[in-house]
């Protein structure tokens, strides 16, 4: 299984209360996307019914030898204890269904029903709990108010403040953040180990401490894009050439990938000139962050024109620029 890193603290707390004896029934893993959040639910699973079941496990953190039998079971997708829920493809098409349903939720009194096969943990992995409909929140809600004996709920979760408060209530909540230049370089450099020390440079950079992140920017130019963007938020764009050039380019057809990706990076862009500031200056960063979120958050969902939209976004990090 992949590494896990820059959540050193998260680890050493789930590894003390394991070793305690006093393993909180259900985790609500939360953060930003694309730090780690489902590979600290996978790999946390692995160890426990790792430990279970035995051999002993003799590995620092959470990790778990890739040939032991029980990571080879979860490997498989065969391991009798271990469910995982997510969104389903939809019957036609390669889409997933909007949310986790309610039958799925149910679907795990299956696995209670019985005991546990290999070890005492029977171990579900919720990825994310964001995702589930209004009655699949309030079934789960149900297993864990009165969880089966030696069950644990390791949900991921990108947005927890939207979350019922009885589900957060009823977990022990530990946060990853976001990580810091030499905890994303190694991730980088492991997951990308072909990629030359520049690029992985560019992709840190862009990433803002999400390896996950990062790496959907790679083969996208992203460095180009970055050094265009930073250049109009530096000395603005007086005769709007250089924002009409960047419409142009990324309105093509093939240009969706670096489309979508400018909509994620000019709201940040302009979050990190605003950290910088002070007074009116501040002020005005976030007001043309705010309004640079609204647009890039709404623009696929509802199919607005991208060179009108990259348009009017290159004009908001244009805003930027020392008035002269």
């Amino acid at each position: 299984m992949k590494a896990l890193f820059g959540h050193d603290a998260a680890v050493a707390a789930f590894r003390k209360a394991l070793e305690s004896g006093r393993l909180h029934h259900a985790w609500l893993i939360s953060g930003p996307v694309g730090v780690g959040k489902a590979l600290f639910a996978e790999k946390a699973a692995l160890r426990v019914l790792a430990d279970g079941a035995g051999p002993p496990v003799d590995a620092p953190g959470l990790d778990v030898p890739d040939d032991h039998r029980i990571a080879r079971l979860i490997q498989a997708g065969s391991h009798p204890d271990l469910a995982r829920l997510e969104r389903l493809p939809r019957e036609t098409g390669t889409e997933l269904a909007r949310s986790i349903t309610v039958d799925q939720v149910r679907g795990l009194q299956r696995l209670f029903a019985t005991t546990a096969s290999l070890s005492q943990w029977r171990v579900v992995i919720i990825d994310s709990i964001d995702d589930l409909e209004r009655n699949a929140a309030n079934a789960l809600l149900k297993n864990l108010e009165e969880p089966p004996p030696n069950s644990l709920f390791l949900l991921v979760s990108h947005a927890s403040e939207r979350l019922l408060p009885t589900i957060r209530s009823r977990c022990h909540q530990v946060r990853l953040s976001a990580l810091d230049d030499d905890a994303m370089t190694s991730a980088l450099t492991a997951a990308l180990p072909e990629a030359g020390a520049d690029e992985i440079a560019a992709l840190r950079r862009v990433g803002e401490g999400s390896p996950g992140r990062a790496i959907a920017f790679r083969g996208l130019d992203i460095d180009a894009l970055d050094s265009t963007m930073r250049t109009l938020a530096a000395e603005g764009d007086p005769t709007n050439a250089r924002r009409s050039q960047l419409a142009q380019s990324l309105s093509l057809k093939a240009a969706q990938p670096r489309y979508e990706a400018f909509l994620s990076l000019a709201p940040s862009l302009i979050a990190s000139v605003a950290k910088e500031r002070r007074g009116p200056a501040l002020a005005e960063a976030l007001g043309l962050w705010h309004r640079a979120s609204d647009l890039a958050g709404s623009a696929t969902r509802l199919s607005l024109e991208p060179q009108s939209v990259v348009f009017e976004l290159a004009g908001m990090l244009a805003a930027l620029a020392p008035r002269r």
